[in-house]
């Protein structure tokens, strides 16, 4: 996978795949994309602690940090399982400008994230775990139940295997009841398939640059 760091709209950087002309993030800024969807949508939005949270691409690891971030203020504890297939190197991931914009991150957590071994617990604060998962979604083995899904997948256009009934199948069976799953997309099929899977779906506005994105809620 051929990648570049580019710098996006509020001056955080993603990367850029150009075999698939394909950015990690939205190029209006990733860092206020993540923290609308996934913070603010999805982790402020489940009242208990521990919280257990499985990602699906762990991509840029900005998604953790701003987690781990927002464990520390909360000090809810939090169990972070993340599924990636295709990791960045240290080439890469030593240029991410996040713990710069991140307020209230321990220093020291990107690095300490991306290097840490794959397949083995490990923390990164006393209030957050972390396990990472070398895998493709469709093979992925993630151990318990969740409260809170990350769907964080490259688009529906650009990676259609993994937008499919049996991955939300899968997650719906890994995920607590009145578990959230939240994604950027909101496009008609990817809904279908997720009421079709047993989700309650719901399109709520998205981040700046995104109209809608996608709530779905596990009954």
């Amino acid at each position: 996978m051929n990648r570049e760091l580019r710098i996006t709209g509020d001056g955080s950087h993603t990367m850029y795949v150009s075999d698939m002309d394909e950015s990690y993030h939205s190029k209006h800024g990733a860092l206020q994309e993540s923290v609308h969807i996934f913070i603010r949508k999805g982790f402020q939005t489940i009242e208990k602690s521990p919280v257990h949270i499985l990602e699906l691409g762990l991509g840029t690891g900005l998604n953790v940090m701003l987690t781990l971030a927002e464990s520390e203020k909360s000090g809810s504890d939090v169990f972070y399982h993340s599924v990636e297939k295709y990791p960045l190197n240290a080439a890469e991931f030593g240029k991410l400008n996040y713990e710069a914009m991140i307020a209230g991150l321990p220093a020291g957590s990107l690095i300490r994230m991306h290097e840490a071994p794959w397949g083995i617990d490990f923390n990164l604060s006393d209030h957050f775990r972390m396990f990472k998962e070398h895998s493709d979604f469709r093979s992925m083995d993630p151990e318990g139940r969740f409260d809170l899904v990350y769907f964080d997948a490259f688009a529906p256009d650009k990676q259609p295997e993994l937008w499919t009934r049996e991955i939300f199948s899968k997650l719906f069976a890994l995920m607590e009841p009145g578990a959230i799953l939240v994604s950027y997309s909101s496009k008609g099929e990817v809904r279908r398939v997720l009421n079709s899977c047993g989700f309650e779906v719901r399109k709520i506005p998205g981040p700046p640059g995104k109209r809608e994105m996608i709530q779905a809620i596990r009954r």
